[in-house]
């Protein structure tokens, strides 16, 4: 069998700020997941966004720890609905203290209306929408 790309995985330090954070992008999240050590969401197309603790994470392998360079090497992004919600999910997010501030909104040489906002535990989301033509 070839393998299928099925799930993206995150470790989380606290699983509730993450959530949230991934629930005012829209993604379908049960209310009562904030306190489980990991939890999959399906999104749509069927690929799965999963979390896990850092407690869950060292249980399999103990000797894990996050990356201590600070520079991104995998990203999530989300389509937004139009270049103005680009503005207005970046701000919701940063404004609730949920997300913090990465790359503010610009309209992109590509193309796009773009921003870089960070989740709770430092990763980056793009936020996009095409520009009207």
């Amino acid at each position: 069998m070839t393998a299928q790309f099925d799930a993206i995985g995150l470790v989380t330090t606290d699983m509730a700020a993450s959530l949230a954070f991934y629930r005012r992008l829209g993604v379908n999240i049960p209310a009562d997941a904030d306190t489980e050590p990991h939890v999959e969401a399906t999104l749509q197309g069927g690929l799965r966004l999963l979390w896990d603790t850092v407690a869950v994470v060292r249980s399999f392998d103990p000797d894990w720890t996050p990356s201590s360079s600070g520079s991104e090497r995998i990203g999530l992004a989300f389509l937004c609905g139009s270049p103005a919600d680009v503005d207005k999910t970046y701000a919701e997010l940063v404004e609730s203290g949920i997300g913090r501030e990465h790359k503010e909104p610009w309209d992109a040489f590509w193309g796009q209306r773009y921003a870089v906002v960070l989740d709770p535990d430092g990763n980056g989301v793009s936020l996009f929408a095409p520009l009207a033509d």
